[in-house]
Order: C-alpha cells, then sequence, then structure tokens
C-alpha cells in the first residue's frame, strides 16, 4: 500500500496516493464517509497526508485532525489547505472558516482547555489572497485577467505572509480577504 494518502481526493485522485472520499460516483480508492471515525487504516500506516478543501466540509475538524495524527507515522507530515476564514463561507456546504490560530490547538503549551490532545509541529503557514485560477476561466475570467491576477496575487499574498497573523487580523479586509490558508505539520 502506498505510504501517502490524499484525504477527500474527490475528483483529484493522485497516482502513488491512497485516494480516500465518501462520494462513490467519484472512484476514490477508498470509499469512506469522513464524519465517521476511525477511517479504515491502521495507525502509523503514512508518512504523508493530504486533505485539500476537505476539513471545512466536515462536521468536526478537530477529531479528523486527531485522527489523521493517528494515521502518521511519527515524523509523517500533515498538508492541510482550508479556507482562510475572511473567504470560507463563499462556498454553500462550508461549515468551517480557519486562520493562523488554527496551529495553536495541536500544541500542549497553548492553553489546557484549547489544546485538543495531539501533538503536531507547525513547519510552514502561507496565506493565498486568490488560490482557484483553474476555476476562473469558467466564471468568465479571460486570459489576460487571469495572468494580471497572477501577478497581483504573487504582490498580495508575498505581503502578507510577512506577518501572517497581522494579515489574518486586519489586513484581509482591506484586501477582500484571502482564499486559502495552507498549514504543514509536523507529527512530533
Amino acid at each position: 500500500m502506498p505510504r501517502k494518502l490524499n484525504v477527500g481526493c474527490g475528483g483529484d485522485k493522485k497516482e502513488g496516493y491512497v485516494n480516500l472520499d465518501w462520494l462513490e460516483l467519484l472512484k476514490p480508492d477508498v470509499v469512506h464517509d469522513l464524519n465517521a471515525f476511525p477511517y479504515p487504516f491502521k495507525d502509523g500506516s503514512f508518512d504523508l497526508i493530504e486533505a485539500y478543501h476537505a476539513l471545512e466540509h466536515l462536521e468536526k475538524p478537530f477529531m479528523v485532525m486527531k485522527e489523521m495524527h493517528r494515521l502518521l507515522a511519527k515524523g509523517g507530515v500533515l498538508h492541510v489547505k482550508v479556507p482562510h476564514f475572511s473567504r470560507g463561507f463563499t462556498h454553500a456546504e462550508h461549515e468551517h472558516g480557519f486562520d493562523v490560530t488554527f496551529p495553536l490547538y495541536f500544541d500542549k503549551k497553548f492553553s489546557a482547555h484549547g489544546y485538543y490532545g495531539v501533538d503536531f509541529a507547525l513547519r510552514s503557514m502561507r496565506l493565498s489572497w486568490l488560490a482557484f485560477f483553474h476555476l476562473m476561466p469558467f466564471m468568465g475570467y479571460g486570459p489576460i485577467l487571469i495572468r494580471i491576477l497572477r501577478g497581483v496575487n504573487s504582490v498580495v499574498s508575498g505581503l502578507a505572509n510577512l506577518s501572517p497573523a497581522l494579515a489574518s487580523r486586519i489586513w484581509c479586509f482591506w484586501v477582500g480577504g484571502f482564499d486559502e490558508i495552507e498549514f504543514k505539520f509536523i507529527k512530533i
């Protein structure tokens, strides 16, 4: 079995991964309700888990994080991409938005009532002002405008990532919010 898991793969099935989703119609490698625990894998089965735009659709993201912690081998990497709260509810099925405080819940030094019981070290965090260039043609954006927006995105995202906490707290409202916040965690 591959040592990489693609959680909530949807139509983005990846070669060399176990592709996991609840929707049988998409023909993932493993069909499982992502709100039902435990997932059908043994402890420490994976070295890499990717969950791109899945957590925001699920009922209890902290329980999902706990389950992914169980599935990762020690030192394994969890790569999560989710909507930033400032744009998180633009999709009708989003249950949650996320911000820079999300990693704190996996650090026992955070607080007695905030720690969620599993240890992840945050390797990196990144805000993206625009994240869905592949969808823009379907929304009527032409190729020239998309190129211009890619350039603007590089500038806005670059400045925001100088201080993600400041950008998340204040600056995001000046630029209309951020499409995505990305976290890379290490299981400790």
